[in-house]
């Protein structure tokens, strides 16, 4: 499904929030990956700022991941296997790998940058709905953009870092 549609059904809104979470994962795994991959003299040359960036980077994701878990559990909606939906991630976002970019900062602006982009179309789809889902719309709207803004500041902090560093 392509969020530039509507979300007219609890189905397709369940299956949307589900890459949400599935997207969420990713960026933790990564996180967390760059993190288990650094030597204690890499980790001394990135700096507190940015271990300390990617800590946060894969707690908020979690956090991200449970708030939308919980948006899916209250949809009267059959959910989609997980493994689909990570297919479709993959499919759509993990093109790239950790290994991919050079550097840990360029790994953790494109993650933020895609979380954004991600909820920042969703939210559009969602509003430009006249649908009725099982979750409260207001509710829904407020969870997104919430996120959304977290993710924002994810990438205005990583930005700020990578400037700093130049």
């Amino acid at each position: 499904m392509s969020l530039g549609q509507r979300v007219s059904t609890d189905h397709q809104l369940a299956r949307l929030l589900q890459i949400g979470v599935v997207l969420e994962e990713v960026v933790e795994a990564r996180a967390y990956r760059h993190l288990e991959s650094l030597a204690a003299d890499e980790r001394e040359e990135l700096g507190d700022e940015i271990v300390h960036l990617l800590e946060h980077a894969a707690e908020e994701s979690e956090e991200h991941r449970e708030r939308l878990e919980g948006l899916v559990e209250e949809l009267d909606a059959d959910t989609v296997a997980y493994e689909e939906i990570e297919r479709l991630v993959e499919a759509q976002y993990g093109q790239t790998s950790p290994d991919d970019f050079d550097g840990v900062l360029y790994d953790a602006l494109c993650n933020e940058e895609t979380a954004y982009k991600f909820y920042d179309d969703l939210i559009e789809a969602v509003e430009a709905s006249d649908a009725d889902y099982a979750v409260d719309r207001d509710r829904l709207l407020d969870t997104l953009k919430s996120i959304r803004a977290e993710e924002e500041e994810g990438v205005e902090e990583v930005t700020e870092i990578m400037e700093r560093r130049e």
